[in-house]
């Protein structure tokens, strides 16, 4: 690597997408000869790739702006935010350069204007998997960009438009060598995983001299053949879900779903724009769970929307009670700047929309605590993310990262365990949120 090399400093803030529109264009900029530095004062340019979904991330994005402002001055601006040049401009009209998400050409062709590249193929070697912000074992996998859906409270299909799915074999590729790189544990995103290929019409693409479909459960088979974990976020529960149940009982697909079904009420789901079965949505997880007996489901509420009733809200604490979802999140309802439901009549207030987010999330803690209670006494293969002191951080195939809880191994350092290694532990006790755990030394896969 060369000091003579052009420096750029990178922010990324936002969800795992935005993520993953970060690692493409750092992997763009190592491949063209590009350093990327920690600090502003080593940067030559910053990039800044913003979220704007709700106001606290706007809030967020136009602070980064800022600080980038203040400390370098010469700030190219990328993101969710970028759709609104104006709220930008407005604050930082000095800023080199604004585009929106996915917009990996723009973003280069500023900073190839502020900063041209230079190249040195014969020392700039970039891995073939690109460059990820990820720890080294796990990497997310974006199998679509878009969504078709116009729920009243979400802006994003008019910031990432409609749904465009990757071709299957593409994702495929991609996961291969992502595996090949050491990555132990892929994480499919996307706005609705379980449409995907709905706008291609499924097309069918080769692969290891296979056809697949470009569909969710032909992409799940796919997968299963590289035998690392694969987690499914965003998934929408239409009725071919059911398809890939049997995959998970199988062993080749982690038995994980995270399902957003928002609120329980027909009347607030309708408001909402949101698919209202919350009768089918039980009995269909009753059935999951026949099936795939160690299936886990992680879910995100919204708790006061626009006309939330307390009628409304007991239905919503009905349903969580007879599903007993494993992981939930839970917001009060925000409005969202351009969001339809900012129309809808009847607000809760704000202080009732916090009492009833702490009485929701009190019945969730019960909930979760008696789940993971269970699983004391229980083995359970881990997957090592840290080593903390004497403790190894660690997740069971149930635990999505950042998102869901940890198993802390008690004696991690003592058996040597290293970050990215699978082991068997017996879980020894639990709480609201995380377990604890000793290596099981007859299991244990090092």
């Amino acid at each position: 690597m060369s000091k003579s090399n052009p420096k750029v400093g990178f922010v990324s803030l936002g969800c795992p997408k935005a993520l993953v529109d970060s690692e493409r264009i750092l992997t763009q900029l190592r491949v063209e000869g590009y350093d990327i530095v920690p600090t502003y004062d080593k940067a030559d340019v910053v990039v800044v790739n913003t979220c704007g979904f709700i106001d606290s991330a706007v809030e967020e994005s136009l602070d980064a702006i800022g600080e980038a402002m203040a400390e370098n001055g010469k700030v190219i601006v990328t993101g969710c935010l970028g759709k609104r040049p104006e709220q930008i401009r407005e604050q930082f009209p000095d800023v080199l350069s604004i585009s929106g998400p996915q917009d990996y050409s723009t973003v280069m062709s500023a900073v190839h204007a502020a900063l041209p590249p230079k190249h040195d193929p014969f020392i700039d070697l970039v891995p073939d998997y690109g460059i990820k912000l990820t720890p080294k074992h796990y990497a997310y996998l974006k199998i679509s960009e878009g969504c078709n859906h116009r729920c009243s409270f979400c802006i994003i299909p008019s910031m990432r438009g409609d749904l465009v799915s990757r071709p299957v074999d593409d994702v495929l590729r991609e996961a291969e060598k992502l595996v090949r790189g050491g990555v132990q544990e892929l994480l499919v995103i996307s706005q609705d995983t379980s449409a995907y290929g709905v706008d291609v019409r499924y097309a069918e693409r080769q692969w290891r001299e296979k056809t697949y479909q470009t569909r969710m459960k032909d992409l799940c088979e796919g997968l299963s053949e590289l035998g690392v974990w694969s987690r499914l976020h965003y998934v929408y529960p239409y009725p071919h879900v059911d398809d890939i149940i049997p995959l998970m009982a199988d062993g080749k697909l982690l038995p994980y779903l995270d399902i957003p079904f928002q609120h329980a009420s027909p009347r607030i789901l309708k408001l909402m724009k949101r698919p209202g079965a919350v009768e089918k949505n039980l009995e269909r997880i009753q059935k999951w769970r026949e099936i795939c007996p160690d299936l886990t489901i992680r879910s995100t509420f919204i708790v006061g929307f626009p006309g939330e009733t307390e009628d409304d809200f007991a239905q919503l604490l009905s349903f969580i009670d007879q599903a007993e979802l494993d992981r939930v999140g839970a917001f009060a309802y925000s409005p969202v700047d351009g969001a339809a439901a900012n129309a809808l009549p009847d607000a809760v207030p704000e202080e009732l929309k916090q009492e009833r987010l702490a009485r929701f999330m009190e019945l969730q803690a019960e909930i979760s605590a008696d789940k993971l209670q269970r699983k004391v006494g229980t083995v359970q293969q881990v997957l090592v993310d840290a080593v903390d002191g004497e403790l190894a951080i660690a997740r069971s195939k149930a635990d999505a990262p950042e998102i869901d809880g940890l198993v802390q191994i008690q004696d991690g350092e003592r058996m040597g365990l290293k970050p990215g290694q699978f082991v068997d532990v017996t879980i020894m006790g639990a709480d609201e949120h995380d377990l604890f755990a000793l290596v099981d030394p007859e299991n244990a896969d090092f």
